[in-house]
């Protein structure tokens, strides 16, 4: 009894821990899937200038991006890298909602504005933060 008791343990340890690493592995190779497709695909469109000049010209976007070119360089920001925005992201508006919002905002039920006020709901001002920045270097390749 005590070995069946002591194998379910290893078993769900090691269960466990690929579960984790799915987790952690997955997010980075998603995000960095997603950003390099939506990327691409601007690129070879043309639409990426498109995506810049709109940024600029709306006030609420040109004001993001400018708090994120201040921020840039600072060192205190919630995360830096595309996979802990993804983690965190999965994490505090989850996977669903995520779809969701997505969805929304492409068939045109959700305004930017609409989404942004949804990001804000969950995330902290720090995440909010880093995210504007990781979004400024993606955009503007910096």
């Amino acid at each position: 009894m005590k070995k069946l008791l002591i194998g379910l343990m290893v078993f769900a340890v090691v269960i466990g821990g690929g579960l984790y690493a799915v987790y952690y592995f997955g997010t980075e190779m998603a995000a960095d899937q997603v950003v390099e497709s939506v990327t691409a695909d601007l690129e070879q469109t043309g639409e990426m200038d498109q995506v810049k000049t709109y940024i600029e010209q709306d006030p609420v976007l040109s004001s993001y991006l400018e708090e994120a070119k201040a921020a840039q360089h600072d060192e205190d920001l919630a995360f830096t890298t595309r996979a802990e925005a993804t983690r965190v992201m999965i994490q505090k508006v989850g996977i669903g909602e995520l779809q969701k919002i997505q969805a929304d905002a492409e068939s045109g039920q959700l305004s930017e504005q609409e989404v942004i006020g949804k990001l804000e709901q969950s995330l902290t001002e720090e995440e909010l933060k880093a995210l504007k920045v990781l979004a400024y270097k993606e955009i503007y390749g910096e």
